[in-house]
């Protein structure tokens, strides 16, 4: 065991003769990821057939509503979950906290693809979606925080942003693909059809990996009980104050990403139901711009793991900043492919780097013994309360001023506070940086 300098103090890792997990256990852990991102988005992708099987209204804008209300109810019990999967990850371990998360998900999803519509058993219709969304969000409250302690507890010290990144990254492959079994069975069916079970189909797809999934987080090595000792920082107010610091930053930083991510991930219903495109052309536009987003998840994670988390976080987001409007106005007037699909995957490449070197900075500044339960725990808060309630609000800032450039504020807002969080992290990089920012490593020494 070593330890290595960071700007912030001292803190142990593992040497690199030390036992390491292999790269099939990291893979598990995203994989496992992957599956529920898939399942718990496939809904917001299919909002409009969902509104229409189990909420008929008078008309289609109450109908999206309520659905898009039912999409929320997700995150209502999302904290619940984190609070009580998260801490027992950090008591019992990673894998039994991420493994019963994924069951809880798998019997969600098989309730929600499977129930009939309102026009066949009623209310109870209804009722079974509520019930199966709350389920899935307290599932997925638990899977972020020990996924994230997982994975950087599995990495080498110099490739930790690399190895977190693919947090975020699962995150985007999940979203991708959705949306490419979206543009599949918008390509391949009628509306009719793709209205009244397309939806049901894209749901199965996913639930008929659920064994696979299950079986691969059952199979992980812990990372929980492996010899280390905790992380020691020098700031002032001591350890617990720094603590509190990180986690307020990073709640505000979660809030920033949570909006933009959950605004782009509504661009599909935003092309259908504003811009009136085709839906090929609106199942698209998600699609490129969650596949660059794959790309940019990774990229941050690796240029973090170069340069530092705070360099990375900065300016990748003051960029997408002062992209959002000009990109949306583009999009708005012009309603073209080549705007929706270049304009929105430029947007999403350069937004998305920021979010990677976060995510490891994170898990970094906090210790082991509260990092998982901590992570998990704020994590949800931000998303249930402004994630949960960005496409409706977005959707009824449309419906009630006309304007197509709703989404632009809403981010610009949002990645503004982000920004501002970002520029009071501290560095957590194992590395120390030169007045003229070059990279010297930390050579490690011997604890006594």
């Amino acid at each position: 065991m070593s330890r290595q300098s960071t700007r912030e103090g001292l803190e142990p890792v593992l040497d690199p003769a030390d036992e390491r997990l292999t790269s099939r256990a990291v893979l598990g852990g995203t994989i496992g990821n992957v599956l529920e991102f898939y399942d718990f988005g496939t809904y917001s992708f299919f909002a409009i057939q969902i509104g229409q099987a189990f909420f008929p209204a008078t008309d289609s804008f109450a109908s999206l509503m309520l659905s898009l209300a039912t999409f929320g109810a997700g995150f209502v019990t999302r904290p619940i979950g984190a609070i009580v999967l998260g801490s027992y990850s950090d008591r019992a371990g990673r894998r039994p906290a991420m493994t019963a998360s994924f069951a809880m998900m798998s019997a969600a999803v098989l309730l929600l693809a499977i129930t009939p519509s309102y026009e066949t058993i009623g209310l109870a219709a209804p009722s079974l979606v509520v019930f199966a969304r709350l389920l899935q969000g307290f599932a997925l409250g638990g899977e972020v925080g020990p996924t994230t302690a997982y994975l950087m507890e599995a990495a080498p010290a110099d490739a930790r942003g690399l190895a977190v990144s693919f947090q975020p990254a699962s995150q985007q492959i999940a979203a991708t693909a959705g949306a490419l079994v979206g543009e599949i069975l918008s390509l391949s069916m009628t509306s009719e059809a793709l209205n009244a079970y397309g939806w049901r189909i894209a749901l199965l797809l996913g639930a008929a990996t659920l064994p696979f999934g299950l079986w691969l987080r059952s199979v992980l090595p812990e990372t929980l009980h492996r010899p280390e000792t905790h992380v020691l920082v020098t700031q002032p107010g001591g350890q617990a104050h720094s603590n509190r610091r990180i986690m307020s930053l990073g709640f505000v930083i979660l809030t920033s990403c949570t909006i933009t991510t959950y605004v782009t991930g509504y661009m599909t219903t935003y092309a259908l139901n504003t811009l009136h495109v085709s839906a090929p052309l609106a199942f698209g536009t998600t699609l490129i711009s969650n596949a660059v987003g794959i790309v940019a998840a990774l990229l941050g994670g690796l240029l973090a793991d170069r340069a530092g988390r705070r360099r990375i976080m900065i300016w990748p987001q003051i960029t997408a900043l002062l992209m959002t409007y000009p990109v949306f106005l583009w999009i708005a007037e012009s309603r073209s492919a080549f705007a929706l699909l270049g304009g929105l995957g430029a947007l999403t490449l350069i937004g998305t780097i920021p979010y990677s070197a976060f995510y490891v900075s994170m898990a970094e500044g906090l210790p082991r013994n509260i990092r998982g339960g901590a992570f998990a725990t704020i994590y949800p808060f931000a998303i249930a309360i402004f994630g949960g309630t960005a496409q409706p609000i977005v959707t009824w800032l449309i419906h009630l001023t006309g304007s197509a450039l709703v989404p632009a504020w809403y981010m610009l807002f949002a990645s503004a506070a982000g920004l501002f969080a970002m520029l009071m992290m501290p560095e957590t990089a194992p590395l120390n940086f030169t007045p003229n920012h070059k990279r010297n490593v930390v050579t490690p020494r011997r604890l006594p």
